[in-house]
């Protein structure tokens, strides 16, 4: 059990919920005429409070943690993907394009809560900040249904 193992898993945890953060941001502002704009700004602040508490941790553990987020890759589409949503302003799309975003953040953490070379303390940390993740994805997943 490294604690440079656990810092970069963290770090990792804190890269994809600034992603998620900083999406949530996008979709708010994109989002001013619809009725989710509220709960999208809500869930970029509740992403934001994971993020302090997972660098926290790493700080604690003596790393550096990350700053920034790679908004690359399937988050960077996922959000490509948010734009044409809002752009088209319709709820359904936005709501399913916001749900396969909650997918890849809810993955990630249930990944790094399966890894067996973590220590007990980092778990906790991370098994905390995936209450709220979890909490996120279940809320747009219910939101998706609704929709039909």
């Amino acid at each position: 059990m490294s604690s440079d193992h656990d810092i970069s898993a963290l770090n990792s945890l804190i890269t994809t919920t600034l992603d998620s953060m900083k999406g949530y941001e996008e979709a708010a502002k994109d989002a001013e005429s619809t009725r989710f704009a509220g709960m999208f700004a809500d869930f970029a602040r509740e992403r934001g409070q994971v993020v302090s508490d997972l660098q926290a941790e790493v700080t604690r553990l003596g790393g550096t943690p990350e700053t920034g987020s790679s908004f690359l890759a399937a988050a960077h589409r996922t959000f490509l993907d948010l734009k044409q949503a809002f752009t088209a302003n319709d709820d359904k799309a936005i709501v399913n394009e916001v749900e396969r975003g909650e997918d890849h953040i809810k993955a990630k953490y249930e990944s790094a809560l399966a890894d067996a070379d973590l220590s007990p303390s980092t778990l906790a940390i991370i098994r905390e900040a995936f209450t709220s993740v979890r909490a996120g994805h279940d809320q747009m997943s219910a939101i998706k249904h609704t929709l039909g």
